[in-house]
């Protein structure tokens, strides 16, 4: 017992921190400086955290980003919408998480108008949720998707002007991809068709 309290005391701790890393970077006018923060801050918690997914993996390495583009920090119009299909986890202690559609999340880049299903995690906790996948998983992304926001876990960067901020710079993999874990994966709803050559990368073998 009182290790399972020291695990949990340890993880409260793992999200305060990662809370404050985000409160640094949102509401910024300086995106790339405020992103280099971050990808320097967020690479020394997941290599010394104890509750990092890195945590007790031989061999695991500092997370590889590709270079910052501003062209992929985006705003983005939501259009409130419930019919969409939810998002279900199957825990491994037999309980769930659920992510229930709330929308869709529209923004312009290079001229293209795309669209990404929003999801909302039911729960005490809630907070909206943005998986997505693109054209480069496989290649140099994890095969399944990355993460933009995950608001339940202090992953957000805020509104502007009325809009949400998008900046796929900050998208990152999920915590399956490093070790046993089980993750909310984007539906085919949420792939883009271009490469979104932002953000988190994967690891060279």
């Amino acid at each position: 017992m009182r290790d399972d309290i020291s695990m949990l005391l340890e993880l409260a701790d793992y999200r305060a921190a990662v809370a404050g890393l985000y409160a640094e970077v949102t509401h910024t006018s300086h995106p790339e400086a405020t992103w280099e923060t971050w990808r320097q801050e967020r690479a020394a918690l997941l290599a010394t955290h104890p509750q990092s997914p890195f945590s007790g993996r031989p061999g695991s390495t500092r997370p590889e980003f590709h270079p910052y583009d501003p062209t992929w920090r985006v705003l983005g119009r939501v259009i409130p919408e419930t019919d969409g299909p939810p998002l279900h986890v199957e825990q491994a202690d037999g309980s769930a998480e659920h992510f229930d559609p709330i929308g869709s999340v529209e923004f312009v880049r290079s001229e293209q108008r795309h669209a990404l299903p929003l999801y909302w995690l039911r729960g005490y906790s809630g907070g909206l949720f943005l998986p997505f996948a693109d054209a480069t998983n496989g290649d140099t992304t994890y095969g399944s998707g990355r993460y933009l926001l995950d608001q339940a876990k202090s992953a957000f960067l805020g509104f502007e002007d009325g809009r949400l901020v998008l900046d796929f710079n900050f998208a990152y993999h999920p915590s399956c991809v490093w070790g046993d874990w089980i993750c909310p994966l984007p539906h085919a709803e949420s792939r883009l068709d271009v490469r979104v050559e932002a953000g988190e990368r994967a690891t060279p073998a």
